[in-house]
């Protein structure tokens, strides 16, 4: 049997798993966030990061326990039930199917900004419509691009903090370091925690890494200080970054708040360095775009296949280019769904599943660490259930904090879910169907 080469070091999966992250989404987001922390980002996302860490600690700990693709859905399958498995992968597809979607709002929000004369809703076709035709002809080409692209946007993140710095020092003359962006008197603890559900949309693939278990010198060591290290790097990028932008433009009263980052940027660096912000930015959310829409097609794929969803659609591939031509055409049409929402219900929602998914990652740690184990030294109490006890609360907690719109639909979405297991097993009468994640990976 052919088996691939253990090549990867820790830094290299680092670095693999940060990418994927896409740190420059930071900018992509701050207009809403700024404007739902009433100017405090900076806040939001080191909450964000607090609350991620314990949640990627039991990531680490299951995925040290069970080094396979499938991450939330196979932890939770194994660890508890296939049941509750099912549902935490009906949470992850959630992610997969409609984050396409997010990523293309955001990228035809700044284009509009920077063409009003072109409608949104063209942008966001053209973002559908370019991306699903690679996609379709093969994921090879999809690999390339994103290889080539990844770098573009790290440089102009670099360069936008970099002119977020000269021009504090210059003609804004106000002080490079305070902590206005993380305390002051107006500080809101539900605005902050608000914020922080939505800034949790950045480290959204910070498990990606475990797809990379077969490729990963010593995997069972490796790929769980990969995460926390990709969670703890990233949320940091997060917090610097923000805070630099906070600093710069302190006042979170934008022209529109969801391309807020093109309007900063006109500001610190004229409209040379805006032009190229924006070719940055829509870089990322293309590459991010081409990853999103492939791995979620690939998903719905491997879910036809093995007879969680209709085998007939959802499980052919395409005769000439060998790709779920209908999974990737499904994606496109649920991405329309762009045209009726905005970024901050669109963001939302997917983190409600995600909240969900890592709700129940958080349990998977106790059920198979604290109660199947029986592990219950006071070392163990701490590791296996305190601190997913802290993570699931944290999870929770944001998901509680989500725009009441997408709490509506993301609720909607665990009935359908609920629904339709109550289908595939007889009215829960026998175990579902087991889904093969390495497709998505």
């Amino acid at each position: 049997m052919a088996r691939l080469q253990r090549t990867l070091s820790l830094g290299a999966v680092v670095l693999f798993g940060i990418a994927y992250m896409t740190p420059i989404i930071v900018l992509g987001t701050f207009g809403i966030l700024a404007q739902s922390t009433a100017g405090m980002v900076p806040a939001a996302y080191l909450a964000a990061l607090v609350a991620m860490f314990f949640t990627a600690m039991s990531y680490g700990r299951m995925a040290a326990a069970f080094p396979v693709a499938g991450s939330a859905y196979s932890y939770v399958r194994k660890a508890i039930s296939p049941k509750l498995g099912f549902i935490a992968g009906w949470a992850v597809l959630l992610d997969y199917l409609f984050l396409p979607m997010a990523i293309w709002l955001i990228g035809a929000a700044y284009l509009h900004s920077a063409f009003p004369g072109v409608p949104q809703w063209v942008w966001v076709l053209a973002f559908i419509g370019v991306t699903s035709a690679i996609n379709i002809v093969g994921l090879k080409l999809a690999n390339g691009i994103n290889g080539l692209l990844m770098l573009v946007q790290f440089l102009v993140l670099i360069a936008f903090v970099g002119l977020c710095i000269h021009y504090l020092g210059g003609e804004a003359g106000r002080p490079l370091f305070t902590l206005a962006p993380f305390f002051n008197g107006q500080m809101h603890l539900p605005l902050i925690m608000s914020g922080a559900a939505i800034a949790c949309y950045s480290f959204l693939g910070f498990d990606a890494v475990s797809t990379l278990t077969e490729e990963t010198r010593d995997p069972r060591r490796t790929i769980p200080r990969a995460i926390m290290l990709i969670t703890l790097v990233g949320g940091l990028i997060f917090v610097a970054v923000s805070y630099f932008v906070q600093v710069a433009h302190p006042s979170f009263e934008f022209a529109d708040v969801d391309s807020a980052a093109y309007e900063i940027a006109r500001n610190i660096g004229g409209d040379l360095f805006v032009s190229i912000f924006l070719i940055g930015l829509i870089v990322g959310q293309f590459a991010s775009g081409l990853s999103a829409q492939a791995s979620g097609s690939r998903l719905l794929f491997a879910m036809g296949r093995d007879g969680v969803l209709p085998k007939r659609f959802f499980g052919s591939l395409h005769g000439r280019f060998g790709t779920p031509v209908n999974s990737i055409l499904l994606c496109a049409v649920v991405a329309l769904l762009a045209l009726k929402l905005d970024v901050t219900t669109s963001t939302s929602f997917i983190n409600f599943g995600a909240f969900l998914a890592f709700s129940l990652v958080n349990l998977s740690v106790i059920f198979h660490y604290w109660v199947g184990g029986r592990q219950r030294g006071l070392r163990e109490l701490i590791l296996f259930l305190i601190f997913p006890l802290i993570g699931l609360a944290a999870d929770l907690w944001l998901m509680s904090s989500l725009d009441h719109l997408a709490i509506y639909l993301g609720a909607s979405w665990l009935v359908i879910g609920l629904v339709y297991l109550g289908f595939l097993t007889r009215g829960f009468s026998r175990q579902p169907p087991e889904m093969d994640f390495q497709e998505a990976a």
